[in-house]
């Protein structure tokens, strides 16, 4: 869900969810809004330019539960500093007894990634390095890193997260490297399904074609994982179906979580839906 000017509270958002049974709840990531330029139009929905930061919002989210995992899907790396951003997830995973999932991502607003200094061309390097040496800190009691986008010197960081090595890595993304990007530094793969509503609202040939590419996606990360000798990656599928069989075919493909996308609502509206989406589950 958006959390946002418009929206139920994080923290309220997780309970109701804990109490309904729900594995896990995730909050996405957007810094700012950029103007667009050349008058073009605004496109996206209002509550992108009230979005709450993430990290803030899975810090009230774990404050306000006892067991449900909470996750950032995705935190947007590239748009933030590695060192201070170690530190936080790691502070929340203290702050949960480790219950938190960090989904990560380079981005795909070229506007507002380039506010913070990212590009097109660099966001996947940018995205390895500050992952990579986020890891450092986290699993090393003297940490140090040396890259082109990321570099220092020894280093002494505390907490670290309680989740060993870390709270897991999820690489978001659905382009032709992100396998290779989720076995490299990940520990799971968060594909976006694209498209609103059920399969029922969407030409049949377009669901097949989905359904197949991903799972032939999900046995080749399978088997990646394998010849790079890492364990089998896990795959969260964001912006799920909430249709019975399309449920039934993710179980089938091997599918390890499955999230579905709130609309930004009033607390009334979000609870039915969530009281809606558990009885679908069960």
């Amino acid at each position: 869900m958006f959390p946002s000017a418009e929206s139920m509270a994080p923290a309220e958002f997780a309970s109701v969810a804990e109490t309904l049974g729900f594995e896990s709840v995730f909050f996405p990531d957007h810094t700012h809004t950029p103007v667009p330029t050349n008058n073009a139009e605004w496109s996206s929905p209002a509550y992108y330019r009230t979005v709450m930061d993430p990290l803030i919002a899975m810090a009230a989210a774990v404050t306000a539960t006892t067991s449900i995992r909470v996750g950032s899907a995705v935190c947007l790396v590239v748009q933030r500093e590695p060192i201070a951003l170690a530190k936080q997830v790691a502070t929340l995973d203290q702050i949960s007894g480790g219950r938190i999932i960090l989904g990560v991502g380079a981005g795909s607003d070229l506007a507002e990634m380039g506010n913070h200094g990212a590009t097109e061309t660099n966001r996947y390097a940018l995205l390895r390095e500050r992952i990579e040496a986020m890891t450092q800190i986290w699993t090393h009691d003297v940490a140090e890193y040396h890259g082109e986008h990321v570099d220092f010197g020894p280093m002494w960081s505390e907490p670290k997260p309680i989740q060993q090595p870390r709270p897991p890595i999820l690489v978001g993304g659905g382009g032709p490297g992100v396998l290779n990007r989720v076995v490299a530094y990940g520990d799971g793969w968060i594909p976006f399904r694209s498209g609103t509503g059920t399969f029922q609202d969407r030409p049949t040939g377009e669901v097949e074609e989905f359904e197949d590419q991903l799972n032939e996606r999900i046995l080749r990360l399978r088997t990646m994982s394998g010849d790079a000798g890492r364990p089998p990656a896990t795959v969260t599928l964001f912006n799920s179906c909430p249709h019975p069989r399309a449920i039934e075919r993710y179980r089938d493909m091997g599918i390890d979580r499955i999230v579905f996308w709130l609309p930004t609502a009033s607390a009334s509206d979000t609870s039915r839906t969530l009281e809606r989406l558990s009885t679908l589950l069960k």
